[in-house]
């Protein structure tokens, strides 16, 4: 037996196993996790940073999500609903969308016989939610802080070098280590992608007179400012402007920001204060395919969106929905839950509908995006007909809450 041989044998006996890998433990790898979990298969999640703790005098941070009616109940189902609303999460029942005061839609929970449209939740609350779940199963190994380094496919399996720690032996790998994902270039998975040549802030704001239960936008043609409310008389305030423009604003003190804010979004908040702001650039990606060999892309690995809607982790927890109808048909067949044929069918399923919403929130953004007055006039009457189009406008809500 030649040295080489003995090494590969060395190498094989290190190898630890489990069914599925997840690769990046935020908000969609958990979910996929917690969701798999009841399975009895062997778990791995692989995640670089631990969240940091919950605490109630803590202040809210700028990255939030607008949960849906759907995500919610895939939150519950998970086990992690009640404890995500024990921290932080607040509802809104109505949506606004408006150019011109007088020509604006609105969307209310009540029209479509429901309590609320959605949550706004601090995106580590939902992880942190999560994780608690996680550490209830025995069959699940949060492995952090960790990360990939290399893989390798066979058709049983793949190998994943880890970081830290002994390869890791795998019959399924899901890729939820979002936009810039890793696992998805070593997968050897291209994507097309541009810039919007905008950036988004996010302010967080105090307010006395907030619409605590309605989250607004209006657009500009320089983008849209919109309010997503956070509590009775906390919310957060996303100033979308061109790269330039953003990057001036982020130098300034609270005080001065707050100045600019009043000149150019409603006057809807009444007295307010800037708390914290951030900002980042507004980028479109879809990946070529969401599956090669036993290695899946979920949530922003697989797809980002402009953030118009707010509908990028209600995108992401659909793909988890999917991902974890077709493992557990599989196992209840006592099927590979890897294979090829199976795999594809997540790509079908999940593909056409990240496409369509992208689509729509690109055609919003271009739409709207100018200042030509013929398409001004346009859209407005457009916005107008929407607010009156009945059975169609509940249809458009419906789906957007995910029902």
């Amino acid at each position: 037996m030649d040295m080489q041989t003995m090494d590969m044998q060395q190498m094989d006996m290190q190898q630890q196993q489990c069914d599925i890998a997840i690769i990046g433990g935020g908000m969609v790898g958990a979910l996929a996790a917690a969701l798999l979990a009841p399975t009895g298969l062997t778990i791995r999640v692989v995640e670089a940073k631990r969240p940091t703790e919950f605490s109630p005098e803590q202040p809210r941070d700028l990255r939030v999500s607008a949960i849906s009616a759907t995500s919610v109940a895939l939150l519950e189902q998970a086990g992690a609903w009640d404890t995500i609303q024990g921290m932080r999460a607040w509802p809104y029942q109505r949506l606004e969308a408006y150019e011109w005061q007088g020509f604006h839609t609105e969307f209310s929970a009540a029209s479509a016989g429901c309590e609320y449209l959605g949550y706004m939740v601090e995106n580590r609350l939902i992880q942190l939610g999560l994780w608690q779940v996680l550490a209830q199963y025995p069959n699940v190994i949060l492995d952090c802080p960790n990360g990939l380094e290399a893989l390798r496919q066979t058709e049983e399996g793949t190998l994943l070098t880890l970081t830290h720690g002994q390869p890791l032996n795998t019959r399924l790998v899901l890729a939820c280590d979002g936009a810039e994902s890793f696992t998805r270039q070593l997968a050897g998975i291209g994507i097309s992608a541009w810039d919007y040549g905008q950036q988004c802030m996010l302010i967080s704001i105090a307010a006395d007179q907030l619409e605590s239960d309605l989250t607004w936008q209006q657009f500009t043609p320089h983008g849209p400012r919109a309010f997503l409310p956070l509590g009775k008389d906390e919310g957060c305030l996303v100033w979308y402007d061109q790269k330039e423009r953003i990057q001036t604003l982020a130098k300034l003190d609270n005080e001065a920001l707050a100045e600019q804010v009043a000149m150019h979004f409603p006057a809807r908040m009444g007295n307010f204060n800037v708390l914290s702001k951030g900002s980042f650039a507004l980028r479109r990606r879809h990946a070529n395919q969401y599956v090669k060999g036993r290695v899946v892309l979920l949530g922003d690995a697989a797809h980002t969106i402009n953030p118009l809607a707010g509908q990028g982790v209600n995108l992401g927890f659909k793909d988890v929905s999917a991902i974890v109808d077709l493992v557990n048909q599989g196992v209840a067949a006592q099927l590979d839950i890897g294979s090829v044929a199976r795999l594809a069918r997540y790509q079908r399923r999940r593909r056409p509908d990240n496409l369509l919403m992208q689509a729509t929130m690109d055609v919003c953004y271009h739409a709207f995006s100018n200042d030509i007055l013929p398409l001004k006039i346009l859209r407005n009457l457009s916005l107008m007909a929407a607010q009156h189009s009945g059975p169609l406008k509940t249809r458009v809500m419906k789906y957007a809450m995910g029902l």
